[in-house]
Order: C-alpha cells, then structure tokens, then sequence
C-alpha cells in the first residue's frame, strides 16, 4: 500500500512537469524534419538518461541536504510551495501552447540536424532542461527528502515508487517522443492542456500537503518553548 500511495504521489507531481506530450511537441520542434529511426534512436537514449539522471538526484538528494544542513520539515515547506506554485501557473496558463513555449525558450539549437549532432544533444538540452527541467529536480528532491524520513522499511518502499514513477515517465517519454509526428496529429493541443490542467489541480493539493506536513513540525517545536 505504502509503495502504491508513493508511486502516486510522485506520478502525480512529476508528470506536469515533465509533460511528455508537451515535451514531445518541443522535441519534435527541435529536431525538425528526421526519418522514424532517428526519433526511435534519440527517444531511446533519452528516456534512458532520463532514469539516470533522476534516480542518481534521486540518491543524492539526502545527501545534499545534510551537507547544507537544511532539515526535512524545511524542505517539505520550501518544496511544497514551489510544487504547488508550478500547479498553480499550470493551472492559470491561457494557452494550450504556453507550457511548451516556456521549455522551448530555455534552449535554441542550430541549423545542423545530422544524425551525430542530435545524438550529442540527447543529454543536453534534451533530457535536461526540454525534458527534466530545474522544476523536476525541485521535486525530486522534496520528494526524496520526504520518502527518506521514517523508518527503513518505510524508506525503502517510498524510494521503489517514487523510482518506479521516473520508470514509467521515463516510458512515456519514449513512446511521445519516437512517435511524436503521429501523436501532434491524434491529440490537438487543447485536449492535452485540458488533461494537463486537471493533474495541475492534484499537483496544486499535493504541494499544499507536503508544505502543510513540513510547517505543522516547525509550529510544534516552536509551541513546545
């Protein structure tokens, strides 16, 4: 159960952000023209980049918080408004293309669509930032942050769902991206914003959550004085 609850959570947090039909739509910009093989080739050392890069901050997202010497309930407040700010933007977007435009303008790529060009491009910018931006990172570390408190046990099965939600993003990833011509024909943007708009609203709640269980320690400590 505690495995299912965290694989939710972290689904549900991490999809608009990683929005792989958003991404698949920037993606398919970026490249341009290119034969099927190369969409299949680049979305596949995408998504496995993808895992790597996520489940690595993921491990290390402990890590860094004890070096700073920040503390969970500080996270959970901090992680949780940004969380629930990016739900809120997602949420108040005026158009279906506004998502895609916002990762479109972090990155421009030159005129040169060679094969080997695009593959030197699959860690940057393609997984990082069109498809894992600095937002997803946020997450990812709140969320490792909160599934690393508790005992091992607990720990352990918050961590496996949270990494099985990057597995099936990562997943998804591929399959929007080696077929994203065909997709950006069945699916009309506004359909995918109006889906979009409704994970934005859990994304909003969760956030809310996180930052309510973070501030709820900090206020009791503060009354225990």
């Amino acid at each position: 159960m505690l495995l299912w609850n965290s694989f939710l959570i972290a689904f549900s947090a991490l999809l608009p952000l990683i929005n792989p039909l958003g991404s698949a739509l920037v993606f398919l910009g970026l490249v341009g023209e290119a034969p099927p093989a190369v969409y299949r080739s680049l979305a596949r050392k995408i998504a496995i980049n993808n895992i790597i890069f996520l489940a690595v901050f993921e491990l290390l997202g402990s890590a860094i918080l004890n070096f700073f010497g920040i503390s969970l309930p500080i996270v959970q407040v901090s992680g949780g408004i940004v969380i629930a700010a990016i739900g809120w933007s997602v949420l108040n977007e005026k158009s279906a293309a506004a998502s895609m435009n916002s990762k479109q303008d972090e990155i421009q790529i030159g005129a040169d669509r060679s094969m080997r060009d695009l593959e030197q491009k699959a860690f940057y910018p393609f997984t990082f930032p069109v498809t894992s931006g600095p937002g997803t990172l946020v997450v990812m570390l709140t969320l490792s942050a909160r599934f690393s408190s508790g005992v091992f046990a607990q720990s352990l099965l918050g961590h496996a769902g949270l990494f099985c939600a990057v597995l099936v993003l990562s997943a998804l990833v591929y399959f929007c991206y080696s077929y994203a011509r065909k997709i950006t024909t069945a699916i009309s943007p506004s359909t995918a914003h109006g889906i979009l708009r409704v994970v934005a609203f859990i994304l909003l709640c969760i956030g809310v959550q996180i930052a309510w269980n973070g501030f709820s320690v900090l206020l009791a400590s503060v009354l225990k004085r």
